[in-house]
């Protein structure tokens, strides 16, 4: 008995649903009904039953203002296992020791999560008095500089999306002023790095730097973090800041990102 080939295996309306997907990519962000149906070339009922089934499952989700579909967060947590395996992690830690030894500071590697960044690993200083490690806690973006890093690269409507309604000051110099966020988020895009000022802990400051894999897209951030008193801002702009942006480049390029 001869073999199967493996496209005699396909289920057209798992096909359907993945060119469905698939229609979400760079420049688009919302599509409906209609034009999805044009796109698949599938009468309406069949692209909504596969929006149904796809919004049930969490992969696809509705913007109730317009109507309109957009990816759901099972898509970005797909995403994130992608890159954990393509090796993220894996990639970032002799980086992370690097980067440590040349400052001896702490070091993080973090990506961008609901609204919020999710430090994944850490590579610690030796000196006695060191910041808290965040492995694992999620914390608001507006205020963190590897949160910082990924808001500066997202279009003004991403960005009403992600920031919450009332930015919380959790300390005096946190940017709690939408205006004055929007203004130091693009200056952030400018120069290619962030800096927390002591905007979520008092005496506690920090620099990330953004990481993009092959697709150019930013997938996370690295990040140096360390007391106030030992990282005065002359130090984060002349020395620090530096070492972070090359050590995310080199990750970047580990990661298949060209310029």
């Amino acid at each position: 008995m001869a073999k199967k080939e493996k496209s005699e295996y396909i289920i057209q309306a798992v096909s359907h649903a993945l060119d469905l997907l698939e229609q979400f990519h760079d420049d688009v962000d919302e599509l409906g009904v209609t034009e999805l149906s044009k796109r698949l070339k599938l009468h309406k009922n069949n692209v909504f039953r596969l929006l149904a089934t796809l919004e049930s499952r969490g992969y696809i989700e509705q913007n109730k203002a317009t109507e309109n579909y957009r990816l759901g967060l099972k898509s970005l947590e797909l995403g994130q296992t992608f890159i954990k395996q393509m090796g993220l992690l894996r990639q970032a830690k002799p980086i992370l020791e690097k980067l440590v030894k040349q400052c001896n500071e702490t070091s993080y590697v973090a990506i961008f999560k609901e609204s919020h960044i999710v430090y994944l690993d850490v590579v610690e200083t030796d000196q006695t008095v060191r910041v808290v490690s965040r492995v694992g806690t999620r914390l608001p973006a507006y205020c963190t500089a590897s949160g910082k890093v990924h808001l500066a690269h997202m279009s003004e409507e991403e960005l009403e999306e992600v920031l919450p309604d009332e930015l919380e000051a959790h300390t005096p110099t946190t940017l709690a002023d939408r205006d004055k966020l929007k203004a130091e988020l693009k200056k952030i895009a400018e120069q290619g790095y962030a800096i927390d000022d002591e905007e979520l802990d008092p005496g506690v400051r920090c620099i990330a730097a953004p990481i993009r894999d092959y697709t150019r897209r930013i997938v996370g951030a690295i990040s140096i973090s360390g007391p106030s008193m030992r990282m005065p801002m002359e130090l984060i702009e002349k020395e620090l800041a530096p070492l972070v942006v090359k050590a995310a480049e080199e990750l970047s390029t580990r990661l298949g990102y060209h310029k």
